[in-house]
């Protein structure tokens, strides 16, 4: 029973610890920096918090999967789609899990890579974040209808929306 809670509470530290991390990598790409907070700071701690988020995302996945109450295997955490509960809320999941390790796996490599490929593959999360909100509004049941994780959930949503906004603008000229 501790693993259904842990997966939980894991997936929902997870939520915010990528929330965070990209908004700043936004704020990273939009040039963001303050006295308190310069450049190198924020992306320091977008460095850090990017190799947090994982950590707790691998809890989230390794109690899932010890957990025993529904069937998910090993093989449903990188396969999409392919498991007999809840396949394609889990494979929402399984799908940013694979586009987290794509993301994780060139940025230790992204000297050996170069700066084009890196990026390429990087933007994709911008793909990963969405899809494991959905996947955690989709796979939680109850528990993603109860007020607080509702709450949690969207101003997380909000704040990535907000995010996304701020970067458009600043792309655009309109604000920076």
């Amino acid at each position: 029973m501790w693993t259904w809670y842990a997966s939980r509470a894991a997936g929902l530290v997870s939520l915010v610890l990528l929330t965070v991390t990209v908004l700043l990598g936004i704020a990273g790409t939009t040039g963001a920096a303050t006295a308190r907070w310069p450049r190198f700071a924020v992306a320091r701690l977008h460095r850090n918090l990017s190799l947090l988020g994982p950590a707790f995302v691998a809890l989230h996945v390794l109690t899932a999967v010890l957990d025993g109450y529904v069937p998910i295997r090993w093989l449903d955490v990188v396969v999409p789609f392919g498991s007999a509960y809840g396949p394609f809320w889990l494979g929402l999941g399984a799908v940013a899990l694979d586009l987290l390790l794509a993301v994780i796996t060139t940025s230790l490599l992204r000297a050996r890579l170069g700066l084009r490929a890196w990026r390429a593959v990087h933007l994709s999360a911008y793909a990963c974040w969405p899809l494991a909100v959905l996947h955690g509004w989709g796979i939680g049941g109850a528990d993603s209808t109860t007020v607080w994780v509702l709450a949690l959930t969207l101003s997380c949503v909000v704040a990535v929306l907000a995010g996304l906004l701020w970067r458009a603008r600043s792309w655009s000229g309109v604000a920076r």
